[in-house]
């Protein structure tokens, strides 16, 4: 057995490391299965298994990060962009970044051009946080060690955006969450842009009653990819709303609270407060 999973993971390992030197190119199942000495099926089982993902989909994030780098470059225009990511077109492009990022490569480009963001920072239970909304909803929260370093993050994220510094209805419903534990964002507008992936793991997340936990694997269950834990460990880091949709009540498989974007021990904080106020 231990032979065989070096085995499998030197094919993974030339496997990626082929779909890397050549996405351009967007090298189809055969190609790349033959590279490996696998037929096509074994190889799309085999790789699903190990990286999370189909090898389509790999080749589909390579391309996206490559057109993303290129975008960020004003010069660069989104036919150029297509070309040099070995796209056929503009709307191949449009596709990918709709599928895989939510928005359009415009909309990528532009950062938020033409869209107004208000901003506050607040106390709760467990340390300073950032909350940002746009007319739509919550698009932001994140715990605030340091203001400054807090509305860095947030204005990467967005930034041709027009920022105010305002609290609105949004913020302040967002907020109440925190007086008892409580997740009300299934009620509350967000405005959030991700990939159908990541919408559908967030959306898994709103379903976690405060005070239980689930596992990486058992989330992957709940939204029906029980070989995708990786990639859904992937989509539960990339939250950007912070308590709201509970991140934090994921756990690994052994019982280890494991790594939070926000900080190991404030989730551990945040896991003993919710229990706590379950139990009342």
């Amino acid at each position: 057995m231990k032979e065989q999973n070096s085995i499998n993971f030197e094919r993974i390992a030339q496997a990626i490391g082929y779909l890397k030197d050549n996405f351009k190119e967007q090298p189809n199942l055969d190609e790349v299965a033959e590279k490996v000495n696998l037929s096509p099926f074994h190889f799309q089982k085999l790789f699903t298994d190990w990286a999370g993902v189909s090898p389509k989909k790999f080749v589909q994030f390579l391309t996206i990060e490559h057109a993303k780098k290129l975008l960020a470059d004003t010069s660069s225009t989104l036919f150029n962009t297509a070309h040099d990511a070995g796209l056929s077109g503009t709307g191949r492009l449009h596709d990918l970044f709709i599928t895989i990022e939510g928005m359009t490569p415009g909309e990528y480009k532009n950062g938020g051009e033409n869209l107004s963001i208000n901003y506050s920072f607040s106390q709760t239970p467990f340390g300073s946080i950032l909350a940002a909304s746009t007319a739509k909803g919550i698009c932001h929260l994140a715990f605030a060690d340091t203001e400054a370093d807090a509305l860095i993050v947030l204005k990467n994220k967005f930034p041709n955006a027009a920022y105010t510094v305002a609290t609105d209805s949004y913020q302040t419903e967002a907020l109440y969450a925190f007086l008892d534990g409580s997740s009300s964002a299934n009620a509350l507008k967000l405005h959030l842009k991700g990939t159908a992936f990541q919408l559908k793991v967030w959306q898994a997340l709103l379903n976690i009653p405060s005070g239980n936990l689930v596992t990486y694997g058992g989330l992957a269950k709940i939204i029906d990819s029980p070989k995708a834990s990786r990639a859904v460990g992937t989509a539960v880091g990339d939250n950007p709303v912070a308590f709201i949709i509970p991140c934090h009540r994921v756990i690994q498989s052994t019982g280890v609270m494991g790594n939070y974007h926000w900080g190991s021990s404030r989730k551990a904080a945040m896991i003993g407060w919710e229990s706590a106020k379950a139990q009342l």
